[in-house]
């Protein structure tokens, strides 16, 4: 009887370790398709513009975060345009703080370059829908509507091999998306058109020009290159927090609610049609913990039948 009852014991804990283990093998597969981090903007964050040549600006505009510019060219002002233009935040024109940004910009732009992306057929990306993801293009370009679908962890990176230009009128919406984690990585120029109404931070690798009445929810940050202004408001993200690549799924959320499908390797979105985001190799890492969890419960499952088999013969 004493041997029947520790038998029993044995075949309980067996099977309740078997059942956490069953219960943890969704959590490796999930982490094998992690998210995208966040890019880290270090103190480039605070700002609305980081200019390097020159910052100039015509009328009214209105910049919540801080504005800068390094190196600028060694002759004369380089910031100009403020009065009448109203900066809420500090201004770091040449100074260290300025030089400091700029370096972090460029640590940003090298890291937009690091991760796996979707090449886009066509580089117009008007009147679409996209999912989160890493979105490559030639001469990328906006007409009409934009609109980016998925969750406040969802992070969206768009890079243009040469210019972006946002038409008249333009626009990006956001559908449960935040500001913080869409991002335009420009190897060229920037051109935002007028009255247009443009979100991410735009980093450029030449310079960025906002025509009159283009608004932003973002940061305007060029690395060589000057930023012009001409009665616009740039509003630069606050409250913004880092998103590691444990957070979230790469998809996101679809429009209804649901779960994305995975994106192919090339290709275009489709109007009103969110795209996940490309799906990276697992890691050997990731793929080895439902691996040995599998293992673990074939082997568990034939230690239970044994064990079964013996309490029942005695």
């Amino acid at each position: 009887m004493h041997t029947l009852t520790l038998a029993k014991r044995r075949v309980a804990l067996i099977g309740a370790t078997l059942a956490a283990v069953v219960a943890l093998m969704p959590l490796g597969m999930d982490r094998a398709h992690a998210a995208e981090a966040s890019i880290t903007l270090g103190t480039a964050e605070s700002y609305s513009v980081l200019g390097a040549s020159a910052v100039t600006n015509t009328g009214e505009s209105v910049l919540t975060g801080d504005l800068g510019l390094a190196p600028g060219t060694g002759t004369g002002p380089t910031i100009t345009g403020f009065p009448p233009g109203l900066v809420l935040g500090a201004t770091h024109d040449t100074d260290d703080a300025a030089f400091q940004a700029q370096l972090d910009l460029g640590r940003a732009y090298d890291e937009a370059d690091t991760r796996a992306g979707t090449a886009l057929e066509s580089p117009e990306l008007g009147n679409r829908s996209f999912g989160p993801g890493v979105y490559d293009g030639g001469a990328l370009s906006i007409t009409g509507n934009l609109t980016l679908v998925g969750d406040a962890n969802s992070i969206f990176i768009f890079r243009a091999a040469s210019s972006l230009v946002t038409e008249s009128g333009s626009t990006v919406t956001l559908d449960g998306v935040s500001p913080c984690n869409v991002y335009w990585r420009v190897v060229s120029s920037a051109t935002l058109g007028t009255g247009s109404t443009f979100v991410g931070t735009v980093m450029a690798s030449a310079s960025i020009t906002a025509t009159t009445g283009a608004n932003v929810a973002g940061r305007l940050l060029a690395r060589n290159g000057a930023v012009t202004l001409d009665t616009n408001n740039i509003q630069a993200p606050t409250g913004c927090r880092t998103i590691t690549g444990e957070e979230g799924a790469p998809g996101g959320a679809s429009a209804d609610g649901g779960a994305t499908t995975d994106a192919p390797t090339s290709g275009t979105p489709t109007s009103n049609t969110p795209v996940a985001a490309p799906e990276l190799p697992p890691t050997g890492a990731a793929m080895a913990s439902p691996l040995a969890a599998g293992t673990l419960l074939i082997a568990g499952g034939a230690v239970l039948f044994l064990l079964h088999r013996r309490a029942l013969r005695d």
